[in-house]
Order: structure tokens, then C-alpha cells, then sequence
């Protein structure tokens, strides 16, 4: 069994990929706004700072800066799944799929994958690829023509910003190297 092990850097910026348990698509209508709100609860809670999401309806892709000396980005994502898994048990009950007596043991409802996939953002170049994979990801998926039809993703933002012209990925859409997205 392989041993991996994640890179934890004070004040680092990451990029990760967070799948629902057996890709069920479930971040749909109002599920958005849970999540929005688990995130706006943790981010209170144990601050960080979002520089890009994408949020799809079975994952989640995104780019995190966190504060000085702090590097647990761990804690963080749990406290996000728990959060917005008490939200949706609270709101919902229990999803339609069986799970595993070890979920069933450790408190799990099926709702996320165990695992996540990080990456540590290595420099500006690094950043802009993720964030380009980020922005095109809905397009890649089949869920958008081109970025910009997604309403659930910074795309926007970095439109008003300028880093992004409006029409960014309507001709032919970026090409990513292999180790990028963790999907």
C-alpha cells in the first residue's frame, strides 16, 4: 500500500479536488447555498482565503490561500463536510445510496468521498494553470459551452477583476498537463 503524504506549507496556497461519495450529483439548486454557507461558517470559524472555485454537481475544485503560519488545511475540509453534512441531514434525511458498515461506524451518511487530492501551488505560473483548470472544468464536463454559462464558479469575479476576458475558453479550450485536476 503506498504511503501518501501531504504537503503542508504555512501560508500555502493548494489546490483541491473534493468528490461526492460515488460521484452523486448532488450539488444541484439549494444544496448550493448549504455549501455556501458551510463554507462561509468554517472560513469564520478557522479563516482562509478562496482564489478560485468551481463548484460541480458531484465535486468541487479550488484554489486556497491560507493565513500565515497556519498550514491545516485538513481540519478545515473536514469541518466543511461535517458542516454541510449536518445541514443536509438536517434538511434532507438520508441519501438514496447503501453505505458501508465502516461509514455507517465512523458517523459517515455517504455524502463525500473519504479522500481528498491536494496540490501545492509552486509558483504564478502553477497558479494560473490551476486556474484556468478550475474555470474551464465545467466546460471540460459537459455542463457549460463555455465558462461563463456557469453561474457556480469565480469565473465571474475574475472577469470583473480583468484577469479574465469574458469570452476566455469560448474558441478552443486550454490544454492541461496530465498531473493537473486530480480527478
Amino acid at each position: 500500500m503506498s504511503q501518501y503524504r501531504r504537503n503542508y506549507e504555512k501560508g500555502g496556497t493548494y489546490f483541491f479536488t473534493v468528490v461526492t461519495y460515488k460521484r452523486q450529483k448532488i450539488f444541484i439548486g439549494p444544496l448550493i447555498d448549504i455549501l455556501r454557507l458551510s463554507f462561509k461558517k468554517i472560513i469564520a470559524e478557522v479563516p482562509f482565503h478562496i482564489k478560485a472555485i468551481v463548484v460541480l454537481p458531484d465535486h468541487i475544485h479550488c484554489i486556497w490561500q491560507l493565513p500565515r503560519g497556519d498550514n491545516d488545511f485538513s481540519i478545515r475540509w473536514k469541518k466543511i463536510k461535517s458542516d454541510f453534512s449536518k445541514r443536509y441531514w438536517e434538511k434532507f434525511g438520508e441519501l438514496s445510496l447503501p453505505i458501508s458498515a465502516s461509514m455507517k461506524k465512523k458517523g459517515e451518511l455517504g455524502i463525500w468521498q473519504r479522500r481528498f487530492w491536494e496540490h501545492t501551488i509552486k509558483d504564478e505560473n502553477d497558479f494560473c494553470i490551476h486556474c484556468d483548470y478550475i474555470h474551464y472544468n465545467p466546460v471540460k464536463h459537459g455542463y457549460a459551452r463555455v465558462p461563463n454559462q456557469w453561474p457556480y464558479s469565480s469565473f465571474r469575479r475574475y472577469v470583473r477583476e480583468g484577469l479574465y476576458d469574458e469570452g476566455w475558453g469560448s474558441m478552443l479550450g486550454p490544454v492541461f498537463p496530465e498531473d493537473v485536476g486530480g480527478e
